[in-house]
């Protein structure tokens, strides 16, 4: 279970997150909900370490995680699929999607099969495979975002706004991916951050809402 307790955050010394109370499951599908500059985001960037809690913390199957360095949370099974993507553009979708794997110096079966597994769940990776990640859309973007979450995802993953800014088409696509994992991954957490909770509905076990940096079940 991925949780957040009293999480306090400052950004520029203006409280952000006031006393975040918050746990997705093993195998939970939870929607996190608010407006732009509730706090959707920065609660997902706390719970990757990016930004530091004032108080508060972070735990990960009962054990605390607020004290292993950002650059190490994806070596505890954590996957983040950041709203603007924050792709190599000079890169190969392949190689983008392999870049976590090798720096977590997994051995290359396990990566192999990581991928394959990537690739059934988002079959348009595949195609994409040798295109540079420059010269994609941003919704085929968020998908590469996707796929390169879930290839460290083991215990779970944070997804923040995807389904912003995506043609009807790749949005339903999206979230038929999303619907997938239910089966795929069964253990893993799912933490999704939306504006609207009609986008949500039907993926979800939970939602909370957030405003003003306060948070509360739906």
């Amino acid at each position: 279970m991925l949780r957040l307790d009293g999480a306090a955050v400052e950004i520029a010394g203006a409280p952000v997150l006031r006393g975040v109370t918050m746990a997705v499951p093993p195998g939970g599908r939870v929607a996190l909900i608010g407006r732009n500059g509730a706090g959707k985001t920065t609660t997902l960037r706390a719970l990757m370490g990016l930004l530091p809690l004032r108080a508060g913390t972070v735990t990960l199957d009962g054990k605390t995680a607020g004290d292993v360095p950002a650059h190490h949370r994806a070596r505890l099974g954590i996957g983040y699929a950041p709203e603007e993507r924050k792709l190599f553009g000079s890169f190969t979708v392949r190689d983008n999607l392999l870049l976590p794997a090798q720096v977590l110096g997994l051995k290359s079966q396990e990566t192999a099969r990581r991928l394959e597994a990537v690739y059934t769940l988002l079959p348009e990776l595949r195609d994409f495979g040798p295109r540079k990640a420059a010269g994609l859309s941003g919704g085929q973007g968020k998908m590469v975002a996707l796929g390169r979450a879930l290839m460290v995802g083991t215990r779970a993953v944070l997804l923040d706004e995807p389904f912003q800014g995506l043609a009807p088409a790749l949005a339903l696509r999206y979230a038929e991916a999303l619907a997938r994992l239910r089966a795929a991954l069964p253990d893993v957490a799912i933490l999704i951050t939306e504006s609207s909770p009609d986008l949500l509905r039907a993926l979800v076990d939970q939602t909370y809402v957030i405003e003003r940096g306060e948070i509360s079940p739906a």
